[in-house]
């Protein structure tokens, strides 16, 4: 079995069990980019940048669907941003259905909580 270290917002809510409904705990998108967000964020492994922290939910969400404009103008090299509102327009309609947005979880990944800090000094 393979470690992986993610970070994780305090306040976000637990991952729920595979196939129950996603509660925008982030662990997926933290650990490795969907097939979007590898091409928005460049990378096939490590937290997706279109990620999004939402503190009014307490939850993660995907910023292709709640911020395209944002994710796409990150996404595209700055000469190109000036074509970011079609694309943009694109992704806001197409990304609920690219990303499996409200399927479920479908992640097989068991978060752990580190090791509480020691609190003794050694000696």
């Amino acid at each position: 079995m393979t470690m992986q270290t993610i970070f994780i917002h305090p306040a976000a809510p637990p991952k729920p069990p595979e196939g129950a409904p996603c509660n925008g705990c982030g662990v997926c998108c933290l650990a490795q980019p969907c097939p979007v967000g590898m091409l928005l964020s460049r990378r096939r492994r490590g937290a997706c940048q279109a990620l999004r922290w939402d503190a009014v939910q307490a939850r993660y969400r995907c910023g292709a669907i709640t911020e395209p404009r944002a994710v796409v103008l990150a996404a595209l090299p700055h000469g190109l941003r000036w074509l970011a509102p079609v694309p943009a327009a694109l992704l806001g309609r197409l990304a609920r259905r690219w990303v499996a947005a409200g399927q479920g979880c479908d992640s097989d990944l068991l978060p752990q909580a580190p090791p509480p800090a020691s609190t003794t000094m050694p000696s």
